[in-house]
């Protein structure tokens, strides 16, 4: 069989799809691109088995937009994930992907306090819907989201999507959907559950597995081995390796909370982020973690999955996971992109057989090391590199980040590397400033105004 390139060019794209995958830098295809697009976008439906990190977004956001009939505003695209976090950042990798025509509408439904706003954006016309199966069987069920025009049904996360809810929920939301539409699956672990899915909801899918213990080539791994307290061990982990930036994994709540409080009363800056937490703090955490308002995450394995947490240097896990292929999706954190990446797992004689299966999972000898080896705990200090201001301002005053970008350089006076990343959500926007020009920006903004409107600003707390 001759090898498939692996150079968009030879997708099958359009020129514009291709001019703008270049410029936001997608040089060749990942493996889930390269064999699922031709099968994607020639309208079979499909099985996708690869982990987060894997490129499977932009492979069914691409057939998406492929399909799309710019003089239709009715939804044409529905995409369910598992959890609020997933549908904005799916939601925006389309947008991304979408920048070569202006006019494509994509809307992530998926509850809270910013509902109302989105459920009046649907009734003004969206292309593409993204959503929580909740939420969406909410809207159906209302009358609210006309599914008649819709083409592409994509299951993203689909062993998630089984674990939070029921077939019968899925076949429900299916059963509004023209039956002539596209059906794609995508789903790290392959449990029965998404064979009886498929089965209901596909006809002749055509599958692709990207082995996921080829996706840790990145990254390097190092086992230690604790004899004593654990928290003297991570603390000369932290000393030892200094990491730009670093999410710590527990099996549970309950160590999440003991994690962080450790660290707090090393003065260590860190946040956690759990379900206990409501969804506005759980937003506004992964985004300051996002753009280096705070280098350390403590985290249960809510963010090991879904949760688009990009250059990450480092993963600690303080816990091992039961599950060898929930240790892949952790380490899955570090190492995108072709950059390497460095986790460290701490583990206990209780805790051997996990070792042991997670070595034979991914097929190699676990490099170990004793704790000791790091020597003494050193002093050290991981001072987050920005500072987060928000904006009581967003998609729905129409603000793109160049009009942030433009009131910071032009009425702050701002220089391009004193601003960091810039997130826009539906009714406010946040943005990474440096720590000396927060006070400053707040007061020049606040003077002024952004896209002829005077909004609030402050530091997100």
């Amino acid at each position: 069989m001759a090898e498939i390139s692996k150079d968009f060019k030879n997708a099958g794209l359009s020129q514009s799809m291709l001019d703008n995958l270049k410029s936001l830098g997608y040089l060749q295809m990942t493996p889930i691109q390269e064999k699922g697009l031709p099968l994607i976008l020639s309208g079979r439906d499909f099985i996708g088995q690869a982990n987060t990190g894997s490129g499977k977004t932009a492979a069914f956001a691409l057939g998406i937009l492929a399909k799309l009939d710019m003089t239709n505003h009715m939804p044409q695209a529905l995409v369910l994930v598992p959890t609020r976090e997933l549908s904005e950042q799916v939601a925006n990798e389309i947008r991304r992907l979408a920048r070569f025509t202006s006019n494509i509408k994509v809307l992530a439904i998926s509850g809270g306090s910013e509902e109302r706003h989105k459920v009046k954006s649907l009734k003004q016309g969206a292309h593409i819907i993204v959503g929580t199966p909740g939420r969406i069987t909410k809207l159906l069920q209302t009358g609210v989201l006309i599914t008649s025009d819709i083409k592409v049904l994509v299951l993203d996360e689909a062993d998630r999507l089984l674990e939070m809810g029921t077939i019968e929920e899925i076949n429900r939301i299916a059963s509004f959907i023209p039956v002539d539409r596209q059906t794609m699956l995508f789903s790290a672990t392959f449990p029965h559950g998404i064979k009886t899915l498929s089965a209901s909801l596909q006809e002749d899918a055509a599958q692709i597995t990207i082995d996921s213990q080829h996706q840790t080539g990145t990254t390097k791994q190092i086992f230690f081995k604790v004899e004593g307290d654990k928290n003297d061990a991570l603390l000369r982990l932290l000393g030892n390796y200094c990491p730009e930036s670093c999410i710590i994994f527990c099996n549970s709540r309950e160590t999440c909370n003991k994690v962080a409080g450790l660290l707090r009363t090393k003065k260590i800056d860190s946040l956690q982020i759990h379900s206990d937490l409501e969804q506005q703090d759980r937003t506004l955490i992964l985004i300051k973690f996002d753009n280096k308002s705070c280098r350390i995450l403590v985290a249960t394995d809510l963010a090991a999955r879904g949760l688009d947490v990009k250059d990450v240097s480092m993963v600690i896990n303080y816990d091992l996971p039961s599950d060898h292929e929930l240790y892949v999706h952790r380490i899955g954190r570090t190492g995108r992109a072709g950059q390497e990446g460095l986790a460290l797992s701490l583990y206990t004689h209780l805790e051997r057989a996990v070792l042991r299966n997670i070595s034979a999972y991914l097929k190699t000898d676990c490099l170990i090391s004793e704790i000791s080896n790091l020597g003494k705990l050193k002093l050290f200090v991981l001072r987050p590199f920005m500072s987060t201001i928000y904006i009581s301002g967003g998609r729905k005053d129409n603000i793109r980040p160049g009009d942030i970008l433009g009131a910071l350089t032009k009425q702050a006076g701002l220089k391009a590397q004193e601003v960091g990343k810039i997130h826009i959500l539906e009714v406010n926007s946040y943005v990474a400033i440096t720590h000396d020009q927060v006070d400053h920006v707040i007061e020049c903004l606040n003077a002024g105004k952004i896209k002829g409107k005077k909004f609030k600003i402050g530091k997100a707390s």
